[in-house]
C-alpha cells in the first residue's frame, strides 16, 4: 500500500521556493522515494489565479507535488510518465478530491513535458 511515511517539514526560502528541512519519504509499490534534506521545490506549478479553485501550491496536495518535483530532477528510476502517475496516486493517498487530482494530473501530463527536458538538458550537460 502507498503511504507516505515522514511528515513534510520546509521552510520558504524566497518567492515560491521552499527547502526541506528534514529528509521526506513516500512508499509506492515497494520502492520507497527519499527525498533528501535540502531539496529545493516550488511544490505545486499552480498559476497564481487558479489558487482559488485548485488550491495553494503547498496546500493539501503538497507533499506528492515535493515527491513529483524530486522525481522530475533526478529522473530515476522513474520516467516521465510514471512520475505523474506517482504524482496522481500520492494525491489520492492524501484523500484530494477526483475532480482536483485530475486536473493537476492533466496539467502535468499536458505542460510537464518542459520542466522534465529543461532537468534532463541540465543532468546531461553536468555529466
Amino acid at each position: 500500500m502507498s503511504s507516505f511515511t515522514k511528515p513534510l517539514i520546509a521552510k520558504h526560502l524566497d518567492g515560491r521556493l521552499w527547502e526541506l528541512t528534514e529528509g521526506f519519504e513516500y512508499y509506492t509499490d515497494n520502492t520507497a522515494i527519499q527525498v533528501p534534506k535540502g531539496f529545493i521545490c516550488d511544490f505545486a506549478s499552480i498559476p497564481r489565479f487558479a489558487w482559488s479553485i485548485i488550491d495553494h501550491p503547498t496546500g493539501p496536495a503538497g507533499k506528492a507535488a515535493v515527491i513529483h518535483d524530486y522525481l522530475y530532477r533526478v529522473g530515476k528510476p522513474f520516467n516521465r510518465k510514471q512520475s505523474d502517475q506517482i504524482f496522481l496516486e500520492g494525491m489520492e493517498v492524501l484523500k484530494i478530491p477526483e475532480w482536483k487530482r485530475n486536473i493537476m494530473y492533466r496539467f502535468v501530463r499536458i505542460f510537464g513535458f518542459f520542466p522534465w527536458r529543461k532537468y534532463r538538458t541540465q543532468y546531461q550537460t553536468i555529466t
